[in-house]
């Protein structure tokens, strides 16, 4: 109530108050986009370090960018705060030759953005649909923006994954998904959870197990 006052009054007597709060405003949120994107390079980062990835393999990751500006999952979609999220990840996923598969949100059934030439090397049907912020959210509909030649497909099967905002990916991930620890913990104010896979252990106590494969 005091600063409600304060502004009120400093609004009166200064004509360029509402220029000059514009202005703070557009910095700080220059500042946030930036930080989002060095947590989300980041985290990446820390996720292919221990996932072990070969070049081609896939990460699919969700994001909810009303999560990551502190908000409700699904009720303040951000395009900037998607971009700032998906350039941050793509660099470290190109870098690496991976595919990135980005998950739209449950309006969509948790479709996902691939590029064609994926969809066409895995045999998988292309369905007919273009994400949008409120149908498809704001980091699908980026990667669609994005990519080179996007398609969407209704499954896929990734070798790790990053959840950020508590979209639940584990309906995109290969078998056996195994829970991979990173010093990053959130991005922006979206609670993170990443994910590896790896092959399924068969033939009981006296198989023996490749290392690398664990």
């Amino acid at each position: 109530m005091i600063y409600a006052l304060l502004v009120c009054a400093v609004k009166r007597t200064d004509r360029n108050f509402s220029a000059r709060w514009q202005k703070e405003g557009m910095k700080m949120e220059k500042i946030f986009l930036a930080e989002v994107k060095r947590q989300a390079g980041q985290a990446a980062e820390e996720l292919l370090a221990q996932a072990c990835l070969s070049e081609g393999d896939i990460l699919v990751v969700g994001c909810s960018s009303s999560e990551v500006t502190g908000e409700r999952i699904g009720t303040s979609s951000s395009l900037e705060t998607a971009a700032a999220v998906f350039e941050g990840i793509y660099e470290v996923v190109r870098k690496n030759g991976l595919y990135l598969a980005a998950q739209c949100c449950e309006h969509l059934n948790r479709a996902i953005i691939i590029e064609r030439e994926l969809a066409r090397r895995e045999r998988i049907p292309v369905v007919n649909v273009v994400p949008q912020p409120k149908a498809g959210g704001s980091f699908g509909t980026t990667a669609y923006e994005r990519f080179a030649h996007p398609a969407a497909v209704e499954h896929i099967k990734a070798q790790a994954g990053m959840d950020i905002g508590d979209t639940l990916i584990g309906m995109h991930l290969d078998e056996v998904a195994v829970p991979v620890r990173t010093a990053t913990k959130r991005i922006g104010q979206a609670h993170l959870v990443c994910a590896r896979t790896r092959g399924k252990f068969i033939g009981g106590e006296r198989a023996v197990y490749k290392k690398e494969m664990l």
